[in-house]
């Protein structure tokens, strides 16, 4: 009654124990990292949403930051990341150029950080949101 080795296959225990290190180790970053893209994904479509306004090139840019707060505030972005002060809002031709620039700050593990850096721009009033 002999075992052939060469016919066993599998992980072993310590094999297993690593690859669920490094499996675990990519999800805490994703749930560490994901808020943050989720956050600019957000900002992105309510920028989108003005965009696709037909009568946003009319607006004011008082007008056009309001728009942009109640978007906002409806898709849980957190004004302690973006805020009025992320935004800028330009003449360009027949409408608006509608900047947002910010940068993220969380803790990741212990003493580290990691800092995240968005910027878009989008053209209001031109074609009348389709590019």
């Amino acid at each position: 009654m002999t075992i052939l080795r060469s016919r066993q296959s599998g992980i072993t225990l310590l094999g297993f124990i690593i690859v669920l290190a490094v499996v675990g180790f990519f999800a805490f970053l994703f749930m560490k990292l994901y808020p943050a893209y989720y956050e600019y994904y957000n900002v992105v479509s309510a920028m989108e949403a003005i965009k696709r306004e037909p009568a946003s090139a009319r607006w004011s840019p008082a007008e056009i930051l309001t728009s942009l707060e109640k978007r906002m505030y409806i898709n849980y972005v957190d004004e302690k990341f973006v805020n009025k002060r992320s935004f800028q809002i330009k003449r360009a031709g027949n409408g608006y150029t509608l900047s947002v620039k910010y940068e993220r700050r969380e803790p990741l593990l212990y003493n580290l950080d990691y800092v995240a850096k968005f910027e878009r721009t989008v053209q209001l009033g031109t074609n009348l949101g389709t590019d």
